[in-house]
């Protein structure tokens, strides 16, 4: 039996739940300033495991930078979590924080906007229209 697939398997998910705190604890205590640490991790890992030899080692190191590189969307969207309140606010920088309107959404897709208020948008117009 073969048990590399698996073994790989269960560092991926480790890996990923390992680098959840750490971008929460990063962006409570630094905010998103550090986000150039985490695109340093990610390449230096990434290109780390081009030249590992041991397919195990090499896949867990380049999974390991592939998160790193997650890690870097993930803390700026942690920031708006923070700031619709889904996670505390470190209170010594409350001033990095401004309002967010209750209908911003974390997804780049929509500018902005929750779908919910994209139907409203859409609903608006058509009613407008007749």
């Amino acid at each position: 039996m073969y048990f590399t697939g698996i073994i790989i398997a269960i560092c991926t998910f480790l890996t990923i739940g390992i680098w959840h705190p750490i971008v929460i604890k990063t962006e409570y205590h630094w905010g998103t300033r550090p986000w150039i640490v985490y695109l340093i991790i990610g390449l230096v890992c990434i290109i780390a495991a081009l030249f590992v030899e041991n397919t195990i080692v090499s896949a867990i190191i380049g999974v390991f930078g592939a998160s790193a590189l997650w890690g870097i969307g993930e803390l700026f969207s942690q920031k708006k979590r923070v700031q619709k309140g889904w996670f505390p606010m470190n209170p010594k920088r409350r001033d990095e924080y401004p309002p967010i309107d209750k209908d911003e959404t974390l997804c780049p897709i929509h500018h902005g906007k929750s779908i919910y208020a994209i139907e409203e948008d859409d609903e608006n117009t058509a009613d407008t229209s007749r």
